[in-house]
């Protein structure tokens, strides 16, 4: 068992002062012999929550991969991988996805990781290659498990867990409650943790009804937009082809807009992903994808566009706010003749009234750069900040986030320093190599 002293190292590495009530019955219950089912609210901690206690089941003279974590989806396994990295155990760690280069993992695998993070589909491609071996686990976590089953990975899982001989511990994950578990899991008298109820809204939370006077709602959208101060906001449509056409319409009246959703590239979704986060784009129309799992700042506006059929994902969408401590409003936009769906009374929704007069919300703060190297390439954040520093005369405040990735990178940099640093590193090297530097599209 870890120490205390190594834990409140962790924690210091992670930037947690303490563990929440959850994360403390997390930790205690995944440390028992029995499996574990942990239910807790988007944002609330649950990936510490789980990989802490792993801490104390791994065995540093283990040569094989001892714990497997699936999650549903390419962003989630690799926000889990970034948090485990942070905590600085010493043990070593992989992901595996789709849209990854295959050959890269399994050079990765060949000398395996004692955690290995992956989704469902390509940790299935890789049992079956036999990339690496499936006798050192001992520890399988199913991370928001139930949208695994949602986007059709019953088989791959199943697939996985009949595969897991020397199996002994399983820790569901979920942030839904009222779920049947398949019965391929095999859970073993489960601990239960559930730490709110799914209809519960934080409490900093405030839900605003929004009237449009037409059916097509985009000019109340556009009004809305254009109250908030330019803050950054999700605005949630039901469906893919809504997404891209709501960013269009909101693009023809001059506010600039990234889309995600489950039918994009890998490598699209995860450009939008990294320009919303580093400030470069302040709205993200997306699908119910990006109602959890996902690395995203916390956000002070959700905007429904469109309402879910479902009540669990209207409480996850509106998850993305008002987190912990903090607060923030989910804004309902409805058509005057739109009937609303049978969870949400809107009779008793404070009307929100639009001003007719409309200022544009202001620019993003920073434009996003891509490099044409990465961590393969021996690059990483310091040689990034070094280099543009240096070479391109950024100073402290002018440089904002820094995503390293295999192959490229991207970084964060303020708008009206970014045709200055283009002209100045154009002909110059960084750690001996010239890299393409250039705005991401």
């Amino acid at each position: 068992m870890i120490s205390p002293q190594q834990q409140a190292q962790i924690l210091t590495n992670l930037g947690i002062s303490a563990l929440n009530p959850m994360q403390k019955a997390a930790q205690k219950a995944i440390r028992q012999d029995n499996d574990t089912f942990l239910i807790a609210p988007t944002g609330s901690g649950k990936t510490v929550g789980f990989l802490l206690p792993l801490l104390d089941l791994l065995k540093p003279d283990q040569t094989k991969v001892q714990c497997l974590i699936l999650a549903p989806s390419r962003e989630l396994a690799m926000q889990i991988e970034q948090v485990w990295k942070k905590m600085s155990t010493g043990y070593k760690v992989n992901v595996c996805y789709g849209g990854h280069p295959v050959e890269t993992e399994i050079k990765n695998l060949s000398n395996p990781p004692a955690v290995l993070i992956g989704t469902p589909g390509r940790i299935a491609d890789h049992i079956t290659r036999r990339s690496f071996s499936l006798d050192g686990i001992h520890t399988l976590v199913l991370d928001e498990f139930d949208k695994s089953l949602a986007l059709g990975f019953h088989d791959e899982m199943d697939f996985i867990v009949h595969g897991l001989r020397n199996l002994r511990k399983r820790v569901l994950v979920s942030a839904t409650s009222g779920i049947s578990i398949p019965e391929f899991i095999r859970l073993n008298s489960p601990a239960r943790l559930t730490f709110a109820a799914e209809t519960d809204d934080p409490a900093g939370l405030t839900t605003k009804l929004v009237y449009s006077e037409s059916k097509d709602k985009i000019d109340t959208l556009f009004s809305l937009l254009c109250s908030l101060n330019s803050e950054s906001a999700l605005i949630f449509c039901n469906h893919r082809d809504a997404s891209e056409r709501t960013s269009e319409l909101l693009a023809e009246r001059g506010i600039h807009s990234l889309v995600y959703h489950g039918g994009m590239e890998q490598a699209d979704r995860e450009r939008a992903l990294i320009q919303f986060r580093n400030g470069s784009t302040r709205y993200l129309v997306t699908t119910d994808l990006a109602a959890r799992g996902l690395d995203i700042p916390e956000m002070k506006h959700v905007i429904h566009y469109h309402l879910p059929l479902q009540e669990h994902e209207f409480t996850h969408r509106n998850g993305r706010t008002a987190r912990m401590q903090a607060t923030g409003t989910a804004y309902v936009i409805l058509s005057r003749d739109e009937a609303p769906p049978a969870y949400l009374a809107a009779d008793s929704l404070d009307e929100l009234h639009l001003s007719a007069k409309t200022n544009l919300p202001e620019p993003p703060d920073f434009v996003t750069l891509y490099i044409s190297g990465g961590k393969k390439n021996k690059l990483n954040k310091v040689d990034i900040v070094g280099f543009f520093a240096q070479k391109g005369g950024l100073e402290k405040g002018d440089l904002g986030r820094i995503d390293v990735q295999d192959f490229i990178s991207f970084a964060a940099v303020k708008q009206e320093k970014v045709q200055s640093l283009l002209s100045k590193i154009r002909q110059e090297k960084m750690k001996g190599k010239k890299y393409k530097i250039e705005v991401a599209r």
